[in-house]
């Protein structure tokens, strides 16, 4: 998990939870929740409505800027955020385990591909997790990855 602990009213936390995220996301972190939950709720798809409004939890608190593009465009980076987001959740007890493991696992999918095509460490490492997983997860980890995009772009109705 990343060292980056930022305080809930420090610049990063409160820029990327209102403002601005990054190339991929159109919204602050709070934002994108919101149309990720809208989302889910328009297909009508209830076992991810606490995934959606959770998934994210941990961004803000690990949002920093990891090179001169993240400073020039006023952008953040969000290395292992799932992970923090999972570490904030974990013991609530009025979470489902299912719940946990969406938000832990919900950028698996593309973990797994970013590492594999840059040649990182890390590839083995998110690909035993994936082989851990069973099919049934595996599904609904596409699904929500689906929802996640959906929660990047624009509004569509």
């Amino acid at each position: 998990m990343s060292e980056v602990n930022n305080k809930i009213f420090s610049f990063a936390f409160l820029n990327s939870l209102f403002c601005t995220q990054n190339k991929w996301h159109q919204h602050g972190v709070l934002i994108h929740t919101l149309r990720v939950t809208y989302y889910v709720l328009k297909a009508r798809d209830f076992k991810f409505l606490a995934a959606a409004l959770l998934h994210d939890v941990g961004k803000p608190y690990s949002a920093f800027k990891k090179d001169k593009e993240d400073y020039e465009f006023h952008e953040w980076s969000f290395t292992d955020h799932e992970e923090r987001s999972y570490q904030i959740i974990k013991s609530w007890p009025f979470v489902r385990e299912y719940t946990k493991n969406i938000v832990r696992y919900h950028y698996l999918i593309r973990d797994i591909k970013k590492s594999k095509k840059e040649n990182l460490n890390r590839y083995a490492q998110k690909q035993k997790i994936w082989d851990s997983l069973d099919d049934v997860m595996h599904k609904d980890l596409h699904q929500f990855l689906e929802y996640d995009d959906r929660g990047k772009g624009k509004f569509k109705r």
